[in-house]
C-alpha cells in the first residue's frame, strides 16, 4: 500500500484540478421567488397543459405524446393509473 500512494495522490489531484470555479450567479440577499413570475402549480395552468381535466384527473396525454390515445384505459369506467 505503501508504493501505492503517490499513484493515489497523482489521481486525486487531477480530479480537483478539474474543476473550474466562475462568480455564482445568483445574490444571497435577494428572496428566492421574483414577484410576477408566475409558479407551476398556480391557478388555471392546468387548461393550458395537454392531458390534464378540469376535474383533477389526467390522461395519458400528460405522461406521453406518442400516441396518447392508445395507452389510456380500454374502458371509460377503469381508472387512468398515467405515472407521476
Amino acid at each position: 500500500m505503501a508504493r501505492d500512494r503517490s499513484l493515489l495522490r497523482r489521481i486525486a489531484e487531477r480530479r480537483r484540478s478539474g474543476l473550474i470555479l466562475g462568480k455564482p450567479d445568483v445574490r444571497v440577499d435577494l428572496p428566492s421567488h421574483t414577484r410576477g413570475v408566475k409558479q407551476g402549480n398556480s391557478r388555471g395552468n392546468y387548461a393550458k397543459q395537454p392531458g390534464h381535466l378540469p376535474d383533477g384527473r389526467s390522461t395519458a396525454a400528460r405522461s406521453t405524446g406518442i400516441r396518447p390515445r392508445a395507452r389510456n384505459p380500454i374502458l371509460p369506467g377503469m381508472p387512468n393509473l398515467s405515472p407521476p
